[in-house]
């Protein structure tokens, strides 16, 4: 589950976690990278910037949909 908190993207900096900067694909191999690294299991920190990392996806994803319409 996503951990409700008001923690902005560290891409944006801005405060607004939904304002994505970077590309859905470079978030993407990021987080790729990171569950590649850990092996199958997150530890607690990065469960926490996993979380984070979908968060600007999703974001990212949006903003492709909206700039395509």
């Amino acid at each position: 589950m996503f951990a409700s908190s008001s923690t902005s993207s560290p891409a944006s900096g801005d405060g607004d976690p939904l304002r994505a900067v970077r590309s859905a694909a470079v978030v993407n191999a990021e987080i790729r990278a990171l569950w590649a690294r850990a092996g199958g299991a997150l530890p607690p920190a990065e469960q926490e910037r996993y979380q984070r990392l979908l968060v600007e996806w999703a974001a990212a994803v949006r903003a492709d949909v909206v700039e395509a319409a």
